[in-house]
């Protein structure tokens, strides 16, 4: 057969020979065969069905009427190639198959005779069928029309090919398990499927019956029963089986047959009779998946009649519910790692019983579902038990099937005439006693909505409102929520909706009635996630089903409330996203000015709300007006430093939105433009066009202006991502592996007319050399996006300079020692790799490779450059590590080659061959041993157990010793850099090499074809050694973990091969790893067993998840066994024991997330060990075994609630754990039994035991929620013991009990277990234990704390507990001699107070009191904890806060400590009179305190002070204390402050409280000092809690004395200038208070009425410079203010430090103090303020003289810098281009420049210094060569250089 070139080339050279007949289709055939062409040579599937369904219409346009047969042959020739190419993927063979039946309606029979000479070969050969064979056929079955019909005749030869496959495949394992044997049983599905006719005389005709169909049968039999551990082969071996049986035309043949096949799983062995066929089969794997299999294919491919079948003729029961239901529940029940698909086939079978129910009925004569029936609560239990499932996907099967279940149940009752159905109200019942937290609570609720109605719901259950609100603050629950809450109000729509008479706005009304406050309270909540979910989920589904509801929603908001912008912004947006609507008519002429305070908010939230309102829009042609285009111009640049990862993805995807509006709405108009003559609306199109295509370049230069090495990571990333929307929105670059998002086909026309324009030079020169600069940023994450824009987007060929630089430079970084600047190097050669044709004749790689001008290398020939530089690193590595390691490193390398093997596009084969694979090989195991040989002192170890760290650092320094020929210098403790330089070299080299490795045999194996890998077996077990020596002889956990990663590829891609010898590869390194494990080692003890549970973890986590995991089962049983086995008696705890090893071992199987939920079938086994071995005398057992313990808990409970208040407990309740591991119940039980049995004895021979299981399974049980049990006598077992284990003489097992009650005891029986506890409490001191009295005051307190937070008590059901607690009241006095037990009843009567007699309360305060105000007699333990409780309680009511402050001054100092501590602590407001009290008495003793020695006291003291002063208000209040304390006080504070006394957190207080005192003061010399102590920690070295601080002290202090002009403009000036410095803090917290005082001070000054309006921190920049010039532009110094924040521009200095040799220096390169401050930005936005100071010189006769002096002085070295930077060499360019501090420089030499010349030319008096034109010139030209070079200016400077008008200083902004 001809291939498909061939083919293809002979129809084209056809075509063009006879021109004449195809004279009007030649160019359609010539497109056609360009489409053909392109699909067959591309790779990806999108690109392939686009091109064939392209192929396809131009194939309808020609007229095939004229092609003669012989060229018809030809082209139905070239189809049927093209099909073979595609059988892998099933939708490109469909279109081609569209082509030839098109080609059949010409003529059908030569397309039947093509089709029938290709399958004639597959079926007359005598070799056994392959897997191509198989697959073609598949393909001809199922996605050929006529192929079918050619198969037809086919069948019985094909039928007899696949038997005989058969036969051989079940004799070999490898085969069995593989491919070969799941594509033969998908064959033998379609047989019975589509050829029914064909097979079913050979299968139910006892005459016609065919032998080959019975060894099928067989062989199906032998699959299903386990004779192949793949499941999913076994699963469609079920499925091909039951359709076989389905081809009778017999119903009751099939039925017979269908019962045979289930009754068979009781037999042994196991019958199965279908129709003539009879065979046997011996089950060997007793997993269920062969029931599974059988159930799944009968439920699949019968029809209902048979189902419902019954076993005799003649008998009742049928096969649906008699046979199938106790087989799937059989299933349901046990614990079998199939669990997710049994319960998936239960799912099917409930669908399949509704749709058999009506048929069922007839058939029983009666209901299916009658109320209590045990068939309806058998279902229940099954869907109940499993709605907690830990396994993945059971939980959301059990929801599908409770709603299937209900649906079953409701026509049911229809059908009988039962109008109660009390099946709803009990379910409703049962789900409203379950736990807000439990999701599965939700799921039941929404599907058990629709037959109750909403208001029945809503009545009955009154706090789901509140429980929703709870769950939308809570990431795991609110998507249950947000769609019970949508279910609710679409059926609250749907139930209104039958009043037609009713107006949206009625609906809207009628919804504001429920969910106004509720929604409106979630929308403006403090609470981050409840807020974010509510607007993301909520109210998107409240305005799609009532849109009207944005009125009443709106109208209850006022913008400048606390949280009401927030709401308001994601209520317009929201509403514009989902109904489309205008948001502008919504309130008028407000709307604009709020969406300006709302783009303004220093919140990111209300930011991006607003954003959104701007940039969405449903109609993508909706351009944005001229009004959106000028709000996002100024927004943009605005928002490009944000810290938050969150606002920077949304900024991206809300601008992306806006450009695909600007560039379809262009399209559009463009579009309009090309059938219109010159009318009136060309005008307003060409208007259009030039503000959106305006718009884009304005961003493209934006963006570059912010790409420059200087900014700020958050800047350059926003950018980036920027960026990336506007090249895949507004270029044609096409890319093919997204399936949505790319460009229009007309798109060239809009880039046309941008380009006319001179506009949209997105690939320019300038712009290539910025985003270039962006591959050296000190983070990874800049140099892969930059290099993702160069590579997808910008054009293919570098200019041969920069390439030339580019590839001189890359070389240099691959040379560095350093890891990072390996990286960019390894990253830039990748570039060079894509770009490789720019590269100009004189780069050599080599001797004998190198580059000419416009020809592409092969990209073999690069892989072999890099293969030799590879090598010339390893021989100097070899020749002196220490050399190398410093010169050339082998890491940088690695890394590169890596990344251009395998991250190329095209294949492996086009860059690898069987002679560069070998030798790839080769060097990679030459490396690794020399590198581990080195670690072990020696070349060459044979042993697998790893060296001591000890010999390591004995090696290390003897190699550093003989690199320096003996000369070590003095021993130091650290490690020297040398030794940081191997260690580094050695780690980072065999982390790549693994991960090299690995996903080199991935890449090689998955793109082989079947015999034609170039890897041999061999070669293969070379790398696994490779592998095997890093990971076993390894202690580095940098390099272990690093080199899993290709391991696990590595084994994954050996695992799923067909080749049984390379499968047994990591099966053989498995077997060696637990050999090793069990062997007795000799070296020293090794943290986590070092790489070995790595080694096992990853070929365990490649076993392919769809078979059995044999490999999982026989190393788990092995680890067992290792980890009970006893230790020996003379065991040494300074070496490795196996025991141990094997126990952390199964630490790392079951906290590695690639076995998932597999390792979960043996946790009660895993638990009971760890549990047992804790009592080990070894203590790296016990702490192994604890490790263990606490990883596979997190793994048994499944994911914890994540929400913002925290929280201890898992979302699976103590039922629902129990059931899933009930085999661990009766081992918990019994523990905890023997633990309560030691605690029986009298209290006098009470010893202090600790059992050491105890207390980890009280941890697991308090995890647990406490369900709501049907049957709890199960684990009402449990409760006696942890009664019991109440009275532990230990504290923690007490308090731990108390938790592990809570979650053992149902809800219901919270209320007895409390009356019965509360009834044992002693009413008289005689005879009393503390520890049990202790323990049952914790286990009334977390009931009671459990019972009223989920309101299952109510206050009559807790009079008898409370009138237990009133009598106990003697607990609280002295004659109860422990304070933790006072402490405990404090916290009792606190949480039962509402419940409290006042007679009670008020006999308790006056024993707290007492108890307070009495002496110590001693150290007492607890008792501190027992003040702060009773304070707690006596200062929450406020008479009796208001008794105990008032003697403030006459209590101990612990009590003062309790009660300022409590003053911090405390989250409620206080009432004005006990806040004004409190107040006076702190500011009255603020003295005493400050004198006080106890460091504590002072700082809580000062920190109670400001809480009291500022909570709840905005400006301090007036001064309680006379002007000398003040004084006094401030002089002590400062004092501690200049001195740097008492630690950071005191120093914070300190300064927090010497602001609010200062704010009552005056004294100028107390603010000078005030001042200096803020401006000495401005700096960003120093500490952030004081930065903080500092801060805060402007807004309490700074505020209020600049607004009342109480500080001289000297002051003002100093203190403006420290919050520009904060304003640029690396801290988000300093900047956004700074922020804080900018507002504020701005708000004052400007007389505003309403609330205080928080403005973001890049927009108070600007508001703090405007006040700075108009207050202080005539004060001495501003000048000297402006400049300091203009970075200095001695470009000198710069050029001299900047390091020649890359790598020379540390090893490690210290950041910046402020990786957050940018200089260029702030130059920019300084500039326009010192021009426009320039222009009030003649105003002020000091601000001319300091000018004057400035020139004077700045002159010549600006002229000197300026010089020097013209005269830059080529060679400097691109070094300088990648350097921060050579642009921050740049920028003030050229903002002080223009400075200079602006004062030159305004000032006549100062022109002597320098001629103003000649320096502009020089300046024009300097620009000029800096941007031709890649350094891209901003149009601000550049036009103050081109000598425009100066902006105002107001109007840059």
């Amino acid at each position: 057969m001809l291939s498909f070139d061939e083919l293809l080339a002979s129809l084209q050279n056809c075509v063009i020979a006879d021109e004449q007949t195809y004279q009007d289709d030649n160019q359609t055939f010539e497109l056609f065969f360009d489409k053909l062409s392109e699909s067959s040579r591309s790779g990806v599937k999108r690109i392939k069905e686009r091109t064939l369904e392209e192929a396809a219409h131009l194939l309808r346009k020609v007229r095939l009427d004229v092609l003669d047969r012989g060229h018809l042959q030809l082209l139905v020739r070239l189809l049927i190639s093209l099909q073979l190419q595609m059988v892998h993927i099933s939708t490109a063979c469909r279109k081609v198959d569209q082509m030839l039946q098109h080609l059949a309606k010409v003529d059908h029979q030569l397309v039947f005779e093509e089709i029938q000479a290709r399958l004639s070969t597959i079926v007359v050969s005598q070799q056994t069928l392959t897997l191509e064979d198989l697959r073609r056929a598949c393909m001809f079955l199922e996605d050929s029309v006529v192929g079918r019909d050619v198969w037809q005749e086919f069948c019985p030869s094909f039928v007899n090919k696949v038997s005989e496959l058969f036969t051989c495949i079940l004799k070999r394992e490898s085969l069995r398990d593989g491919a070969l044997c799941y594509v033969a049983v998908k064959v033998c599905l379609q047989i019975f499927q589509l050829l029914p006719r064909e097979v079913a005389p050979a299968v139910w005709d006892k005459d016609k019956r065919n032998p080959a169909v019975q060894k099928i049968l067989q062989a199906l039999t032998d699959i299903i029963l386990g004779q192949s551990s793949n499941r999913d082969t076994r699963l469609l071996a079920g499925t091909a089986m039951a359709m076989l049986i389905n081809t009778a035309s017999d119903s009751n043949s099939v039925g017979a047959a269908a019962w045979s096949v289930l009754q068979g799983f009781h037999e042994e062995p196991w019958l199965l009779t279908v129709g003539a066929l009879q065979v046997q089969g011996h089950p060997t794997e007793a997993d269920g998946v062969g029931r599974l299999a059988m159930s799944r294919g009968l439920l699949t491919c019968c029809q209902s009649h048979i189902l419902l079948s019954s076993c005799e003729e003649g008998t009742e029961g049928c096969l649906l519910l008699d046979a199938l239901l106790p087989l799937l529940y059989a299933l349901c029940e046990e614990k079998l790692d199939c669990h997710y698909l049994a319960f998936e086939v239960f799912t099917l079978w409930l669908k399949k019983v509704r749709e058999c129910v009506e048929d069922i009925w007839k058939m029983t004569g009666g209901r299916l579902l009658p109320d209590c029936s045990s068939l309806q609560q058998q279902l229940i239990s099954i869907i109940w038990t499993n709605a907690e499932s830990p396994v993945e996907g059971v939980s959301d099967c059990a929801r599908v099937a409770f709603s299937l279940l209900l649906d079953v149940y409701e026509v049911d009752c229809e059908e009988f005439g039962d109008t109660e159905k009390p099946l709803y109200q009990t379910l409703l019942q049962r789900i409203i006693q379950l736990p807000w937290e439990s999701r599965a609570k939700y799921h039941r609720l929404s599907a058990l909505l629709p037959y109750l109605g909403t208001d029945k719901v809503l009545d009955q259950y009154a706090e789901l409102p509140d429980h929703l609100l709870k769950c939308m603050s809570n990431d795991h629950l609110s998507p249950s929520a947000s769609e019970l809450y949508k279910c609710l109000i679409q059926h609250q729509r749907k139930e209104l909706c039958g009043d037609s008479s009713k107006s949206e706005s009625d609906l809207a009304n009628h919804w504001a009635k429920r969910w106004l406050s509720v929604l409106l309270e979630a929308l403006t909540s403090h609470v981050v996630l409840l807020q974010s979910n509510s607007s993301t989920h909520l109210l998107p589904s409240t305005l799609q089903v009532f849109p009207s509801a944005v009125e009443p929603l709106l109208a209850s908001l006022d913008p400048f409330s606390p949280g009401h912008l927030c709401a308001w912004a994601f209520i317009m947006s929201s509403y514009r996203a989902t109904t489309g609507g205008s948001p502008w008519a919504l309130q008028g002429n407000s709307t604009l000015k709020t969406l300006q305070l709302a783009l303004g908010s220093a919140d990111d939230k209300i930011r991006l709300a607003a954003l959104n309102l701007l940039c969405c829009s449903p109609k993508t042609k909706e351009t944005p007006t001229v009004e959106e285009l000028t709000i996002m111009r100024t927004f943009i640049p605005q928002n490009l430093n944000s810290e938050s990862s969150l606002f920077r993805q949304h900024f991206q995807a809300a601008v992306r939105r806006f450009l695909v509006r600007i560039r379809d709405g262009c399209l559009a108009q463009v579009k309009q433009q090309k059938g219109k003559e010159h009318t009136s609306q060309m005008g307003s199109s060409q208007e259009i066009l030039g503000h959106g295509i305006g718009f884009v370049d304005w961003l493209c230069q934006l963006a570059c202006c912010n790409l420059t090495p200087g900014h700020s990571y958050q800047r350059k990333k926003t950018v980036l991502l920027l960026m990336s929307a506007l090249f895949e929105t507004c270029t044609d670059t096409w890319s093919p592996n997204k399936k949505k998002g790319q460009p229009p086909v007309n798109m060239g026309c809009l880039i046309r007319c941008a380009r006319l324009r001179g506009l949209w030079d997105f690939f320019s020169r300038e712009k290539l050399l910025v985003v270039i600069s962006c591959l050296e940023d000190s983070t990874n994450e800049i140099r892969e996006l930059s290099a993702g824009l160069l590579v997808r987007f910008f054009p293919p060929a570098l200019p041969d300079d920069i390439a030339a630089a580019l590839f001189a430079r890359t070389k240099k970084l691959l040379c560095s020692p350093r890891v990072q600047q390996a990286q960019m190097g390894a990253l830039m050669m990748r570039v060079l790799h894509h770009k490789w044709q720019g590269l100009p004749e004189h780069c050599k790689l080599n001797s004998d490779i190198s580059i000419s001008g416009g020809h592409n290398i092969q990209t073999s020939s690069f892989i072999r450059f890099l293969m030799k530089e590879l090598e010339d690193h390893y021989l100097a590595a070899k020749a002196d590590l220490m050399l190398a390691a410093r010169t050339k490193p082998i890491h940088g390398v690695l890394s590169t080659l890596q990344r251009c093997l395998l991250e190329a596009t095209c294949s492996i084969y086009d860059s690898l061959g069987p002679e560069l694979a070998t030798e790839v090989l080769s060097l990679l195991e030459k490396i690794s041993l020399l590198l581990l040989g080195v670690l072990h002192g020696q070349q060459h170890t044979e042993s697998d157990a790893p060296p001591s760290f000890c010999e390591m650092g004995n090696a290390i320094s003897a190699l550093i010793a003989h690199s320096s020929e003996g000369n070590q210098g003095d021993e130091c403790v650290l490690l020297s850099e040398e030794h940081s330089l191997v260690l580094t070299c050695y780690w980072v080299s065999l982390k790549e090499i693994g991960i090299l490795l690995g996903s080199l045999v991935e890449r090689i194996l998955s793109e082989s074809k079947p015999g034609t890998c170039f890897l041999t077996k061999q070669q293969l077990g070379k790398a696994s050694d490779i592998f095997k020596n890093i990971l076993l002889k390894c202690r580095h956990w940098g390099a272990v973990e690093g080199c899993c990663v290709g391991f696990t590829r590595f084994c994954s891609s050996l695992l799923g091969s067909s080749d049984p010898e390379l499968r047994n590869i990591p099966a053989h390194m498995l077997q060696q790893g637990l050999q090793v494990m069990q062997s007795p080692s000799s070296a020293s003890v090794t943290r986590r067993a070092a790489g070995l549970p790595m080694l096992i973890l990853c070929v365990l986590s490649a076993e392919e998840a769809s078979k059995t995991r044999p490999l999982l089962a026989h190393s788990v049983k092995t680890l067992l066994d290792t980890a009970r086995t006893p230790l020996p008696e003379n065991w040494d705890q300074t070496l490795d024991i196996p025991q141990v090893c094997a126990v952390h071992t199964l630490q790392a199987l079951v906290r590695g997330s690639g076995l998932g939920f597999a390792i979960l079938r043996f946790a009660p086994t895993v638990a009971t060990l760890s549990l047992t071995l804790l009592s080990s005398p070894c203590w790296a057992m016990r702490n192994a075994a604890l490790q263990l313990y606490s990883s596979l808990c997190s793994r048994m409970l499944g994911q914890r609630p994540s929400s913002e208040e925290g929280g201890t407990k898992h979302c699976m309740s103590s039922y629902a754990f129990f059931h899933h591991y009930s085999t661990l119940q009766p081992f918990l039980l019994e523990e905890l039994r023997v633990a309560a049995r030691d605690l029986e004895c009298r209290p006098e021979d009470a010893r202090l035991h600790l059992q050491p299981s105890l207390y980890p399974i009280l941890t697991l049980l308090s995890q647990l929620q406490p369900g709501v049990q049907d049957s709890a006598e199960g684990l009402a077992d449990f409760l006696p013991p942890i009664l019991q284990l109440s009275a532990s003489p230990i504290y923690s097992v007490r308090v731990m009990a108390s938790k592990a009650l809570v979650a053992m005891t149902p809800p219901s029986d919270y209320v007895n277990i409390l009356i019965k506890l509360t009834a044992q409490l002693p009413h008289t001191p005689e005879h009393c234990c503390h520890n049990l009295l202790h323990g049952q005051l914790l286990n009334i307190k977390a009931l009671l704390d459990r019972a009223l937070s989920t309101d299952c008590a109510s206050p009559a059901e807790l009079h008898a507990t409370v009138s237990a607690i009133e009598a106990s009241v003697w607990l609280a006095t002295g004659a109860q001699r422990c304070p933790l037990v006072r402490a405990a009843y404090v916290t009792v009567v606190e949480l039962l107070r509402r419940c409290c007699c006042e007679t009670f309360l008020s006999k308790l305060f006056d024993i707290l009191v007492g108890e307070l105000r009495a002496p110590q007699q001693g150290l007492q333990v607890g008792l501190s904890s027992f003040h702060q409780k009773a304070i707690h309680f006596l200062c929450t009511d406020h008479e009796w806060a208001c008794d105990i402050w008032e003697t403030f001054t006459a209590v101990s100092c612990d009590l003062k400590l309790a009660l300022v501590t409590w003053v911090v602590e405390s989250q409620t407001s206080l009432i004005t009179h006990l806040k004004d009290l409190i107040r006076s008495v702190l500011q009255s003793s603020l003295r005493e305190a400050l004198l006080s020695p106890v460091v504590e006291y002072r700082r809580t003291h000062l920190a109670a002070l400001v809480a009291v002063i500022t909570r709840g208000d905005s400006l301090p209040p007036p001064a309680f204390l006379e002007e000398p304390v003040i004084l006094e006080c401030l002089d002590l504070l400062l004092k501690d402050l200049e001195d740097q006394r008492d630690g950071s957190e005191f120093l914070s207080q300190a300064l927090h409280g010497a602001s609010l005192l200062l704010s009552q003061s005056s004294r100028d010399s107390v603010i000078e000092r005030w001042c200096n102590i803020l401006e000495s920690h401005r700096s960003p070295d120093s500490l952030e809690v004081l930065r903080v601080a500092c801060a805060e002290a402007l807004c309490v202090a700074g505020l209020p004395l600049m607004s009342q002009n109480r500080v001289p403009p000297t002051i003002t000036i100093r203190l403006l200038s420290t919050g520009l410095y904060f304003l640029q803090d690396q801290s988000q917290l300093v900047r956004t208070k700074a922020a804080t005082f900018i507002s504020l001070l701005h708000h004052t000054k400007g007389g505003g009425q309403r609330s205080v309006y928080l403005t973001q921190v890049n927009l108070t920049v600007p508001l703090l410079l405007d006040m700075l010039l108009e207050e202080c532009w005539k004060t001495p110094g501003v000048l000297e203010v402006l400049l300091c924040h203009v970075p200095h521009s001695d470009l000198r200095s710069v050029l001299r430090e900047a390091a020649p040799d890359i790598g020379c220096g540390s090893l490690y390169e210290q950041d910046d103090a402020n990786v957050f401050a940018e200089p260029s930005v702030i130059s920019a936005h300084v500039m326009p303020y010192l021009l426009h100071l320039v222009e009030k010189h003649s105003e002020s006769l000091v601000l001319a003289q300091s000018l004057s002096t400035w020139a004077q002085e700045n002159t010549a070295q600006l002229l000197g810098n300026l010089a020097l930077c013209k005269d830059l060499q080529p060679a400097e360019r691109l070094t300088l281009l990648m350097d921060p501090q050579f642009h921050s420089t740049l920028y003030g030499l050229l903002t002080r420049t223009v400075f200079l010349l602006h004062l030159l030319k305004t000032c006549d008096n100062m022109q002597h210094l320098c001629d103003p034109s000649a320096l502009q010139m020089t300046l024009k030209d300097v620009c000029s060569r800096l941007s031709q070079q890649g350094v891209y200016l901003s149009s601000a400077l550049m036009s103050a250089v081109a000598g425009d008008k100066p902006l105002s200083h107001k109007d840059s902004q």
